[in-house]
């Protein structure tokens, strides 16, 4: 009888998991994983942080402190010596100089290795010691007579994790890298990748001698321009992806009669600006589409947005549905609903306005004026989307400062308004302008909106900026403007982001200015009050009855004062640049000259002077939003809205935004052209995160 033979395993494909390489079982492939590496695939694009230079034999006598080199020697002496620490020292010569290798950690075999008269080579970084240069635990290995070949490519060094060894990650890119003209361009339903992406690959896995490190390190050379340009248009891809799913959802058409919005405008106490205008057409044209509107708003500080979310919910009004309104603190949703709803009350409309840390009682009142549909605007923070809160005809989202809330906040507060297939319009705004690379990438699902007109009366701010042992005349000058009638924000910042440590911080200052300002009335505010309190204080700033307003940076947005007119930022060298000018943005709101006191601790590093001067130069949002761009990159600017745009692999958004109309164009014509490569480009960069390229 024959014994039938078991078929041949199919030969491994580059999306296959990475346990399908022999080695990598379950143990290594989660550690693979904690890098974001799950097929074989995720190998290639698994690029070197950086580079050493092991093709050639550096001099000992030409070693300088600080540079890592290969070093060719015999072992004069070795021995354990005490000091501070045990370590096992070898001196090493090659006739050009003398070098030590100190060991802390070593075994007995490496003391039977090096002993004098063994020829060894050695790869480490030169540093300064008690013996001179010294290599503090180099790798090495003790050659022959016939000494091995030098490596032929620069080595990579790839970002690893616990438990992964830079050897064992080389060897497994390797094999990576070997499949490349073995599988993906021969069998069918495979991902092809382009001829040129393959030789960056290989390239940047294992640069050549003559390619320049320095090109390499500014991350300018061609091939990872080329894999930058894929990256980019990766993420560009999925974004209209996104936008095309959600113009394939359906959601209920909210036509504007105009009585509401005219009524609106007539009891407003001052006129809309022509940018606030064009915005509501927008937005009006949008709302009577079955098509789901997806707008982003944004505008400086100051520009009006809160006008336009009005003006939104009005149209939903109209047409007799529900809108919400999420603001990331309770600060700002209660001041949202302290301007809001006397807006809408003469409309014959009410609002609602639902928090964490309201009472039983209240919360329960306004729950239920929800889930009836009396509340025609629902106004609150993350507490919007619990399951407590039931929306009796939900048509319009509106989140503002976007970017400080999560994917998944986002998407809750939308499921609440999802009926019979649809979904609810919606509106994102933030007053942190979006620079034009990061609206041009991160934002390519969303239509855009733009106020770029201040309305009439508001005041540039002058920004000045003074070291902390000038603290006594910062002190006087805010004497002296509350004596002439006006009001004053003094702001404390840390650098922990602790709210109770801020609140102290809060705390000791109102106090210390207490006693140096016993004439002026002074008010506190900071995270950690109770909602009751820290609304009694701000309607008390508001009315007048404070002088001096020491706060947290939790009065960062939607604080409207007039009267105030000099904020003092205490430490404001800690602060980001849209932080800062979103603080400014709470004076210069009448028609007083204003100012705004950096109040700074010398001295300053590079970063701080340049944020600085930034903020003494200039009051327009959209080059200071540049500038923050260029210092702290996207990340911070980003916020949680894209998990994968702030974790790009190769591609740099400062640094390669000169890509991006290429990118746009391109991502277009594949988009329509051929979207089963588009998917392919998609998944080869994003794999699973592409569930977060929309919410």
């Amino acid at each position: 009888m024959t014994r039938s033979r078991p078929a041949p395993a199919a030969p491994a494909r580059l999306s296959d998991p990475v346990t399908r390489l022999r080695g990598v079982g379950s143990q290594l492939s989660e550690r693979l994983a904690r890098l974001d590496i799950r097929c074989i695939r995720d190998l290639l694009f698994h690029l070197p942080a950086r580079y050493e230079d092991r093709t050639r034999i550096t001099p000992i006598g030409s070693l300088r402190p600080g540079t890592s080199a290969v070093i060719e020697g015999t072992v004069l002496a070795a021995d354990v010596v005490f000091g501070r620490r045990r370590s096992f020292l070898c001196r090493v010569q090659d006739g050009s100089g003398t070098v030590s290798l100190r060991m802390f950690h070593f075994s007995n075999t490496q003391r039977n290795q090096l002993t004098p008269g063994a020829r060894v080579r050695c790869f480490g970084e030169a540093r300064s010691g008690a013996t001179g240069l010294e290599l503090y635990h180099p790798e090495y290995r003790v050659i022959g007579s016939v000494a091995p070949p030098l490596a032929d490519r620069l080595t990579p060094v790839y970002p690893i994790t616990e438990g992964l060894s830079q050897q064992r990650l080389r060897s497994l890119c390797a094999l990576a890298l070997g499949m490349l003209d073995k599988t993906d361009s021969r069998q069918p339903g495979s991902e092809d990748l382009e001829a040129d992406i393959v030789e960056a690959l290989e390239l940047l896995h294992g640069p050549t001698p003559e390619v320049s490190l320095d090109a390499l390190e500014s991350g300018r050379h061609p091939a990872q321009q080329r894999l930058a340009l894929d990256e980019l248009l990766a993420h560009h891809l999925s974004l209209l992806q996104a936008r095309r799913r959600m113009q394939d959802m359906k959601a209920r058409p909210l036509p504007c009669s105009g009585d509401l919005l005219q009524r609106f405008r007539s009891t407003l106490p001052f006129p809309l600006t022509r940018a606030q205008d064009r915005v509501i057409a927008e937005l009006t044209a949008d709302l009577a589409q079955t098509m789901p509107m997806l707008r982003l708003l944004q505008g400086d500080v100051g520009s009006g947005k809160t006008v336009i979310a009005a003006a939104a919910a009005l149209i939903a009004a109209g047409a007799g549905a529900q809108s919400a309104l999420m603001a990331p603190t309770e600060l700002l949703a209660e001041q949202h609903a302290r301007t809001l709803a006397p807006w809408l009350a003469p409309l014959g409309l009410a609002t609602a306005l639902i928090t964490g840390r309201q009472r039983v009682a209240q919360r329960r009142e306004q729950e239920e004026q929800v889930a009836s549909g009396a509340a025609t605007l629902v106004i609150g923070t993350h507490a919007l989307f619990q399951g407590g809160v039931t929306f009796h005809d939900l048509a319009l989202v509106i989140i503002d400062e976007q970017h400080r809330f999560g994917v998944h906040q986002r998407l809750a507060l939308r499921a609440k308004g999802e009926q019979n297939g649809g979904v609810p319009h919606q509106l994102v705004m933030t007053a942190t302008p979006i620079p034009r690379t990061l609206a041009m990438s991160a934002y390519a699902d969303l239509q855009l909106s733009v106020l770029d007109e201040l309305p009439p009366g508001r005041t540039p701010v002058t920004t000045v900026v003074i070291g902390q042992e000038r603290r006594l005349e910062v002190i006087e000058r805010v004497s002296a403007a509350c004596r002439a009638g006006r009001q004053t924000y003094w702001v404390c910042t840390l650098i922990e982001e602790s709210e109770a440590l801020e609140a102290q911080a809060a705390e000791d200052t109102a106090k210390l200015l207490g006693e140096e300002l016993t004439d002026l009335r002074i008010g506190l505010v900071h995270g950690r009050l109770k909602g009751e309190e820290k609304a009694r204080v701000m309607a008390d700033f508001e009315a007048g009855s404070i002088d001096l307003l020491v706060a947290t940076t939790v009065i960062e947005v939607g604080v409207n004062v007039p009267n105030a007119s000099l904020m003092v930022i205490e430490n404001a060298e800690r602060l980001g640049l849209a932080q800062l000018h979103q603080l400014r943005g709470r004076v210069g709101r009448g028609a007083t000259e204003s100012h705004c006191v950096l109040l700074y601790q010398p001295p300053l590093s590079r970063t701080g002077r340049e944020r600085l001067s930034v903020m003494r130069e200039s009051n327009d949002g959209f080059v200071i939003a540049e500038k923050d761009l260029e210092l702290r990159g996207p990340g911070e600017l980003l916020g949680t809205r894209q998990t994968g745009l702030v974790d790009l692999r190769v591609a740099d958004l400062v640094r390669d935004r000169d890509l991006l109309p290429e990118v746009q164009a391109r991502a277009r014509e594949l988009a329509k052209q051929d979207p089963a490569q588009a998917e392919r480009i998609i998944e080869r960069w994003l794999g699973s995160r592409t569930q977060y390229a929309h919410a």
